[in-house]
């Protein structure tokens, strides 16, 4: 078909259309060819140029725009702070000032090593001035210990017991081999047990 061919056509076309209908040319194909026009009748819309639905809240939020939500009346006069906001500020800043200073002494190298001294230093005098606070703690630690240890030799001693009657998995078999372990070390705990009460 040529393209007065064509022009003939859409024009015969246009002639026979009634109220409200419209005429849609033709269209090239991607291999070159050309589609027959199409002519819509009145009142129909077609799918591509159906409108997106979209609900009244976002398009009452296209209409907003940044104004903000409704109600919403930005003062231009910005109010006063309170009190707790002006302390909460300047909690804040000491914060901050805090972390730059720390952060300042770990990066100079002068003020590490003697800042590993210092912390040196008062680790020594913390261990000489030990109280019996803290050996009290000990001995809390070790009773616990053994406590600890007796249970898991009770439990594995009855384990054994049972290891005659049926076949034991890994775990099983595992805390079987560390029974003498247990044992040794459960002697050593209360050894040292006796030697923080004499002493």
């Amino acid at each position: 078909m040529s393209d007065e061919e064509r022009k003939k056509q859409i024009e015969e076309l246009t002639k026979t259309l009634k109220e409200g209908e419209r005429l849609v040319g033709p269209t090239r194909r991607p291999d070159g060819t050309l589609r027959k026009p199409i002519r819509i009748r009145a009142g129909y819309t077609p799918q591509d140029e159906v409108a997106i639905y979209q609900p009244k809240p976002a398009l009452l939020k296209k209409e907003m725009g940044s104004a903000g939500p409704p109600g919403y009346n930005p003062d231009p006069v910005a109010r006063p702070r309170t009190k707790s906001v002006k302390r909460n500020e300047k909690k804040k800043e000491k914060r901050l000032q805090a972390a730059i200073e720390k952060d300042k002494n770990l990066e100079g190298g002068a003020s590490e090593d003697s800042g590993k001294k210092e912390s040196l230093e008062a680790l020594n005098s913390q261990v000489n001035n030990l109280s019996l606070e803290d050996s009290t703690q000990q001995g809390q630690d070790i009773d616990k210990r053994i406590r600890t240890l007796k249970k898991k030799i009770r439990l594995t001693e009855a384990l054994e017991q049972k290891s005659v009657e049926q076949d034991l998995n890994p775990e099983q078999l595992e805390k079987l081999a560390k029974l003498e372990d247990w044992r040794k070390e459960l002697k050593q705990l209360e050894d040292e047990k006796a030697e923080t009460t004499v002493s």
